[in-house]
């Protein structure tokens, strides 16, 4: 215990300076990370743009990045249906470097995995999963948020050097979006898109060449459809022809230009070409001179068809262009019309037509020379016929015909027809024939015959004939006997009486008779007479000495024998 005479001691407080402690350093760096990374984030922040598709498959919000050439340009913030419920609305945060892309050429499709027939794409998204690409378009186009997705990739990128063209065709075929373009079966380009108009004209297609293919495109260049197969049954035989796989699987289109066209300007962009359903009409619409003619048949046209050849001296000339009937005014039977086109270049090489000279004339003068259009089959197996331009002889007389600006030229039956119209004729004969009288007629004479030799009286005389015959037989038999003695002597008599005639002739003229006296010269006839006799004599025992028969028979079996 204190005592109250000590006094009372106050401590004095010391000020003393206090140092910084380094745990306040760390809320520090933090905090200035956080701004850093705040303004870096607000640096690189973009836009946020919406996205319209039709689904939204394969794509998650927060995971589904945008891009263009592989490199990332956003991220899907959040997927939900517009308000109609038809589309998926996307909305994509873009980073601040891809404002420059978003414009109103820029495209947005998904990419994930897929199969086509002409081609597979896509398959990298099995792994990584699907994303959404970015094709930023040609330049200039005006700013937008808001952009409305393709379900499809487009064909051809905006930064993918090239041109496009135009082509026109009756009708579409297998070509579609995609469908390869083939330049000497190499693919230089593909098939954009296709317009059918109205629905009653023709089809037109856009397709895309890459650069530098697209410099062989030129305005004589020709377009033909190279889809498929194409199997040709003509007169050169079985013909199979196909541009290639993948224009089997998917359809293509080829072309072509000739070589004297490779030195002109190429074709602008969007120049407009006709697409050709073959490459053998492609090649025949290059000919310079095409003659168009018409000719009309009374006979049947059947295996005739647009495509047809035109032939002379079994070459190809020209093309069946159109078949159809027509009814002859005044008239009440119709013929078949038949318009070709001929192309003289097909077959004489360097050769055109000169423009002074009119086709008219030319052929004008090969119809009064005996030309004629022939029906003719080029193939027997499948009944293909063609038309032959022949010179047919002995043609009867004809003149170049007219219908509007065609030529029409004269027909002539040929082939299959003519024997056809030979048999028809024959037939017509035959039918005349009374066939049926004769038939009775003949019936008729047979039933009297039948009953003449049947009869009694017949039966009679072929008794009696063969009685007769026996006899004869037995005459000559005799005869045989009893002349061959005699016929033996008739040599010998014959040389006995020439003798006696050589010897009154040596007598009468030892008798000194007068040469030119009467008897002299009738003695000269009898002896002329009897020598002729002698000489018959001997030569009717020589031959009844080979053949005693012909006592009874007569010389009918040996007429031929001296």
């Amino acid at each position: 215990m204190s005592t109250p005479s000590e006094p009372l001691k106050i401590a004095e407080a010391v000020l003393r300076q206090r140092r910084f402690n380094l745990i306040w350093l760390v809320p520090i760096i933090a905090a200035g990370i956080s701004v850093y990374l705040a303004v870096t984030f607000l640096s690189n922040r973009g836009p946020l743009i919406t996205i319209s598709f039709l689904t939204a498959d394969g794509i998650t919000a927060q995971q589904t990045e945008v891009k263009h050439k592989a490199v990332s340009l956003g991220m899907v913030e959040n997927v939900h249906l517009s308000k109609d419920l038809k589309r998926a609305l996307v909305h994509v945060r873009m980073k601040r470097e891809a404002v420059p892309l978003l414009t109103d050429h820029a495209h947005f499709w998904v990419v994930r995995p897929r199969l086509t027939p002409g081609s597979i794409s896509g398959l990298e998204t099995l792994v990584s999963g699907a994303y959404i690409e970015v094709d930023p378009g040609d330049p200039g186009g005006t700013p937008t948020d808001d952009f409305m997705g393709l379900e499809d990739p487009p064909a051809v990128r905006s930064d993918l050097p090239g041109s496009t063209f135009w082509l026109q065709a009756p009708r579409l075929g297998s070509i579609g979006p995609g469908t390869p373009v083939f330049y000497r079966d190499v693919t230089v380009g593909e098939v954009l898109n296709y317009d059918i108009g109205d629905g009653q004209g023709p089809v037109r297609i856009r397709i895309f060449v890459r650069a530098p293919f697209d410099h062989f495109v030129h305005d004589a260049t020709h377009f033909w459809n190279a889809s498929g197969v194409l199997l040709t049954l003509g007169s050169q035989g079985i013909h199979l022809e196909f541009e290639s796989l993948q224009a089997l699987l998917s359809g293509g289109v080829a072309f072509e230009t000739p070589h004297s066209m490779l030195d002109m300007p190429r074709s602008a962009d969007d120049h407009l070409f006709n697409l050709f359903a073959t490459e053998a009409d492609a090649d025949a619409a290059g000919l310079a001179d095409n003659i168009p003619l018409v000719t009309y048949f009374d006979s049947s046209v059947a295996g005739l068809a647009r495509g047809s050849e035109v032939e002379v001296f079994g070459l190809q000339i020209g093309t069946v262009t159109d078949v159809r009937l027509t009814l002859i005014p005044g008239a009440t039977h119709m013929r078949a019309r038949v318009a070709f086109d001929i192309q003289p270049e097909r077959v004489f090489a360097e050769t055109r037509l000169d423009a002074r000279t009119a086709p008219a004339e030319a052929v004008s003068s090969l119809i009064r020379q005996g030309m004629r259009a022939v029906l003719e089959s080029s193939n027997f197996i499948t009944g293909q016929k063609a038309i032959s331009l022949q010179y047919v002889p002995d043609a009867s007389a004809a003149t170049l015909g007219h219908e509007g600006n065609l030529l029409v030229i004269p027909s002539q039956g040929g082939g299959l027809d003519n024997i056809t119209a030979s048999i028809s004729d024959i037939a017509t004969k035959l039918d005349k024939i009374p066939f049926d009288d004769i038939g009775r007629d003949l019936a008729g004479t047979l039933s009297s015959v039948n009953r003449t030799v049947s009869g009694p009286d017949m039966q009679n005389a072929l008794r009696q004939l063969s009685a007769t015959l026996t006899d004869i037989s037995h005459l000559a038999r005799h005869a045989d006997e009893g002349l061959t003695p005699a016929l033996k002597r008739l040599p010998q008599l014959s040389a006995d009486l020439q003798q006696a005639v050589a010897r009154a002739n040596i007598l009468l003229g030892r008798g000194g008779i007068g040469a030119d006296s009467d008897m002299q010269r009738n003695l000269a006839r009898l002896l002329d007479q009897v020598n002729d006799a002698a000489r018959s004599i001997r030569l009717l025992a020589d031959f009844l000495d080979r053949h005693p028969e012909a006592l009874i028979r007569g010389r009918a079996g040996g007429a031929g024998e001296r």
